[in-house]
């Protein structure tokens, strides 16, 4: 058996609990295992749904990873498990074990300083486990860079969740809310800094110029949220720009499939940087190509001037210009056919051969 040790899962919607259900699911297909995750409001319709068991742990943020490890702890004492999979350092950090750990990497949460308290928490965690996964080769070498052991690095690329069937009601749906609205730009991500909304819409400000019917979709929420629909409205863009947040999954897919280009040109901001950007994966599942900045494991995603393009993000130009090459003669619509055929070396069967390498 092995233990599954994650803080984001499902039913919570989100790239991180996206990427731990797909690696649930496909290890429960190999092995017997349990996944203690923690609690999500109307988990138990979700939880019942699977075919494996799945614990939930709720309660204050410290008080529950504490009693978290605390179960497993617990429960290892008394089970015989094979090996622990976690998805951030923190997840392992109270749990006692002479068992293998293996340890997944984004980005972000290991970009601290080195020799900062935190940085030598995440050492002492890290170079205490079997494997250290990383997303990309970007994460793998910032890993690297902040005195992580190398030789227990990986690179081992976030896996895609089969697409599904887009629903007809729904797609009825956004075909009435866009109507002639074209090109259609179109970003799923929190807002927040590094997602770099801000100089998508001071873009979009230029691009309306030569394509007055164009659109931009925002879905998701987050701390900028304010920020972003004042400049739109300062900018005279709120034709040009549509915000959905706490929609179903079936209206976000649809919204999805009936775009052009999926545009997340991501920036390094203070530690926050995107470690590989399952986005752009999911989108590319559509025949969605991507416009991702250089700044991250964006290219492990993108392939360059084959399934998008990737961009300097702090540079509004060249962010304008690269959109403005994917609209030109439609071809965005070469890049889309691209990507729906390199997406499928993203599919969990495939990844997980990987993961076999080392967990048999």
């Amino acid at each position: 058996m092995y233990l599954i040790v994650t803080r984001a899962f499902p039913p919570e919607l989100g790239g991180m609990q996206s990427l731990m259900w797909g690696l649930s699911k496909e290890m429960s297909k190999n092995f017997m295992i349990k996944v203690f995750a923690d609690y999500q409001e109307n988990h138990k319709e979700f939880d019942n749904k699977e075919s494996f068991s799945i614990e939930r742990v709720g309660g204050i943020k410290l008080f529950r990873k504490i009693r978290k490890a605390q179960l497993i702890n617990e429960f290892l004492k008394v089970n015989k498990v094979k090996g622990i999979i976690a998805d951030h350092w923190k997840s392992l950090e109270l749990i006692k074990t002479d068992k293998k750990k293996y340890c997944l990497i984004h980005g972000k949460e290991i970009n601290h300083q080195l020799g900062s308290s935190v940085n030598k928490r995440i050492i002492k965690v890290l170079n205490n486990v079997e494997k250290i996964i990383a997303n990309s080769e970007y994460t793998k070498n910032l890993a690297i860079s902040n005195g992580v052991n190398q030789d227990k690095v990986i690179v081992i690329n976030p896996g895609a969740n089969p697409v599904q069937e887009l629903n007809k009601k729904s797609l009825e749906k956004v075909e009435s809310l866009l109507k002639v609205k074209s090109p259609r730009l179109i970003t799923v991500s929190r807002f927040d800094k590094r997602k770099n909304h801000e100089k998508i819409i001071m873009a979009l400000r230029n691009l309306k110029q030569l394509y007055p019917d164009i659109v931009y979709i925002c879905i998701g929420y987050g701390d900028e949220e304010k920020n972003i629909k004042k400049l739109v409205e300062e900018l005279d863009l709120t034709s040009q720009v549509m915000f959905f947040k706490n929609i179903s999954n079936d209206l976000k897919n649809a919204l999805l499939a009936k775009s052009n280009i999926f545009v997340m040109p991501s920036i390094k901001h203070k530690t926050s940087v995107e470690g590989f950007g399952i986005a752009y994966v999911e989108a590319a599942q559509y025949g969605i190509p991507s416009l991702g900045g250089k700044d991250g494991g964006a290219s492990d995603a993108i392939d360059q001037n084959k399934t998008g393009l990737i961009c300097d993000g702090n540079n509004l130009d060249d962010i304008y210009s690269s959109l403005n090459l994917m609209i030109e003669n439609k071809k965005y619509i070469e890049l889309g056919n691209n990507a729906k055929e390199y997406v499928s070396k993203f599919q969990w069967d495939k990844i997980f051969e990987e993961y076999k390498k080392f967990l048999y």
